[in-house]
């Protein structure tokens, strides 16, 4: 029997691999369209958050081009890696937003103001140059009382939960 590519789509383990894949990537081009498009500019926090997403949309795409071409074994190791990755992001997320309700501290780098260090002089020059500081305890926006780093919190959870499904499927393939 010769495996078709509408037999592997219509695998489970197929089928949940690619709506990981495809929300990660809908979760970061979302992000990046607020960023661009609405003016959203992210803190240093979200900006950490997105490396999960970097990460796992070519290991999920790669993890299902392995199990397309037999490998389910090593694309379930690459989709327990990308669940890890959704997992890690989870916490980054929840850490962010007990930052933003006033939970515990966040780092000093999105907190307030540059650092005033040096002569008067270069101060002006100083100030123009740098970007404004985007403070990570300030939520820029909310729905349904959660706000980015709230919202990525309970999506990388979801798609880690798919992922950790996806992998333990592909293994039985």
């Amino acid at each position: 029997m010769s495996v078709t590519t509408s037999t592997i789509v219509s695998q489970p383990a197929y089928q949940l691999g690619a709506v990981v894949l495809l929300g990660g990537i809908a979760s970061i081009v979302t992000a990046l369209g607020f960023e661009h498009l609405g003016g959203y500019w992210p803190c240093p926090l979200c900006l950490q958050q997105r490396y999960a997403y970097y990460f796992a949309i070519p290991v999920g795409f790669g993890a299902l081009v392995l199990l397309g071409a037999g490998y389910g074994r090593v694309a379930a190791i690459l989709m327990i890696t990308v669940a890890l990755a959704y997992l890690i992001n989870t916490g980054l997320g929840i850490r962010h937003a007990g930052v933003e309700w006033g939970f515990w501290e966040g780092p000093s780098t999105c907190s307030g103001a540059p650092s005033l260090s040096g002569n008067a002089g270069g101060l002006l020059g100083k100030l123009a140059q740098e970007k404004p500081v985007i403070r990570c305890d300030e939520a820029s926006w909310r729905f349904l009382g959660l706000s980015f780093a709230g919202w990525n919190a309970v999506i990388s959870l979801g798609l880690c939960a798919l992922a950790a499904r996806a992998a333990r499927d592909m293994r039985l393939s």
